[in-house]
């Protein structure tokens, strides 16, 4: 068994969608990003990426690459598990957590969970989302931006 961790950060800013797990979140700010910005997806990628010793998110899809402007992350998931799958592990299970006062994600959970797994091709009781606060904390408790935290447990 191989495990991986992935966290990921990015700032909220005006005019761009929120995009988290792979589900649209109504809100008027959204993740500042080359891709959609969804740190969920991000922290999962690295997550999985990390427990097969395939380096990380930057290193397979570029911030500078012209092909990642704007895709879609559960896409970048997909093409990243795709790999992974390729080296000759597969996902156990995996967790991921939102760090950030808003949006609250209860309602919103089981779809994550569905997307998510659903571009890692796999049954969607083997990845969880769930989220915390900072209590007022850093960037994501004075709601500067969002964080995400992912562990991914692999088999061979």
């Amino acid at each position: 068994m191989k495990v991986g961790l992935g966290v990921d950060a990015h700032a909220l800013v005006e005019g761009v969608p929120l995009v988290l797990g792979g589900v649209e979140v109504e809100s008027e700010r959204g993740l500042a990003g080359h891709s959609d910005g969804d740190v969920v997806s991000h922290a999962l990628i690295d997550a999985i990426l990390g427990a097969a010793g395939l380096g990380d998110i930057g290193s397979l899809f570029p911030s500078d690459s012209a092909e990642c402007e704007g895709a879609s992350s559960l896409d970048l998931l997909a093409r990243a598990y795709a790999q992974v799958r390729e080296a000759g592990f597969e996902l156990a299970n995996a967790d991921c957590v939102l760090v950030g006062e808003e949006p609250r994600i209860s309602p919103l959970r089981g779809a994550m969970q569905a997307r998510l797994a659903a571009a890692l091709g796999v049954e969607a009781g083997l990845v969880t989302v769930r989220a915390t606060t900072t209590d007022g904390l850093g960037f994501t408790g004075r709601g500067e931006g969002l964080a995400a935290v992912a562990v991914a447990l692999l088999s061979p």
